[in-house]
């Protein structure tokens, strides 16, 4: 008999509105995630700790633990201190070096986790993968996906409006990563999953497309789905191809080449997805994705976040290293330096003019 659907790995629940942090405890215990109410809560100094002293009557059979930083050590030392509690769940409480501590935490100790965003600077926060920094620079780690996910967007709008621009960089390069492995597909027979590719497409169009700004609980709830969506679409994949393609591979170099320096990852991810369509000539596509970055307030061109135009040339050129194996328009094109100088320097005039 063929099989005629499939299971898709995803959070039972979704909880995306102004409140939704208050309503915790209740639905994890509703969910039969945590009926006991035993917890090891993940906080960092900042705003978790904030946050702390407003749910710690309402989760009185918690444990509250603070993570040190975004490393692998960090994550080792959480997982160490949480092994010795019965707890039902991980819950990570704060922003995406946190959540992806809690979640490579909970599956070091085999328990589900519970992501708790008090902000939208990327798509971590439901995806199976947590970024923690290692004595190599950075690395990608699968994990299991949160088993829920809750957005408070009275919390969202009290962090620095940063963090929401750097979603809207990382959910508008969907669109230039789903067209760099549908690329791959017709070059080099890449297997592409259409759902997959659909849902982090359509996720990128919703944002790109919506007339709200960063303080519009309409923006925020269309901006926070299109997050969630995201990570969906790399664990129906397997992979992070949905989401990441030239723009990460971008982002990454200039990561690598220039410690210290980088910007936010959205507003890298963001020129180099902008910069990426324009590569494949699609021009019209590129200026629509740039007015978008610009009028929440991102940055389109390289000297904005503080780079030059040769070191923003010399991190595509050596962009293509940090993905061997994958297949990009970077890859596509093999570009020398100054053809990359000339193509970039045609880009500047097309979003600037």
């Amino acid at each position: 008999m063929p099989v005629l659907t499939r299971l898709i790995p995803s959070p039972v629940v979704v909880d995306i509105r102004p409140g939704a942090l208050d309503d915790l405890a209740s639905v994890l215990a509703d969910q039969r995630i945590s009926q006991s109410g035993r917890l090891a809560i993940a906080v960092s100094g900042g705003s978790g700790a904030r946050l702390r002293e407003r749910l710690t009557p309402t989760l009185p059979g918690a444990d509250w633990f603070e993570v040190g930083g975004g490393t692998i050590d960090d994550a080792v030392r959480l997982a160490d201190k949480m092994k010795s509690g019965r707890y039902d769940a991980v819950v990570g409480l704060g922003g995406g070096k946190v959540i992806d501590c809690a979640k490579y935490s909970a599956a070091r100790i085999g328990l589900p986790m519970v992501a708790v965003a008090t902000n939208l600077s990327h798509d971590g926060i439901c995806s199976p993968v947590s970024i923690l920094d290692n004595d190599a620079g950075r690395g990608s780690y699968g994990v299991p996906t949160p088993i829920a996910l809750l957005i408070d967007l009275a919390v969202i709008r009290e962090a620095p409006i940063r963090f929401v621009r750097s979603g809207i960089g990382d959910a508008l390069s969907n669109i230039s990563a789903v067209a760099d492995w549908e690329l791959s597909h017709r070059v080099n027979g890449e297997k592409v999953d259409g759902l997959a590719a659909a849902m982090a497409r359509q996720a990128g169009e919703a944002v790109l497309r919506h007339p709200g700004g960063c303080g519009d609980d309409g923006f925020l709830t269309v901006l926070s789905e299109g997050l969630v969506l995201s990570g969906i679409a790399m664990s129906i994949a397997g992979h992070t191809r949905p989401s990441s393609g030239a723009c990460h591979e971008i982002s990454h170099a200039i990561d690598l080449l220039y410690p210290g320096r980088a910007a936010s990852h959205g507003e890298q991810v963001g020129i180099g997805a902008a910069f990426a369509m324009h590569l494949r000539g699609d021009r019209e596509s590129s200026r629509v994705m740039a007015d978008a970055l610009r009028r929440h307030g991102l940055p389109v061109v390289a000297r904005e976040i503080g780079f030059s135009d040769e070191e923003f040339v010399r991190a595509v050129e050596f962009a293509p290293e940090t993905r061997p194996g994958r297949y990009t328009i970077l890859e596509h094109l093999d570009l020398s330096p100054e053809q990359i100088k000339d193509a970039y320097t045609d880009y500047v005039a097309s979003v600037t003019d």
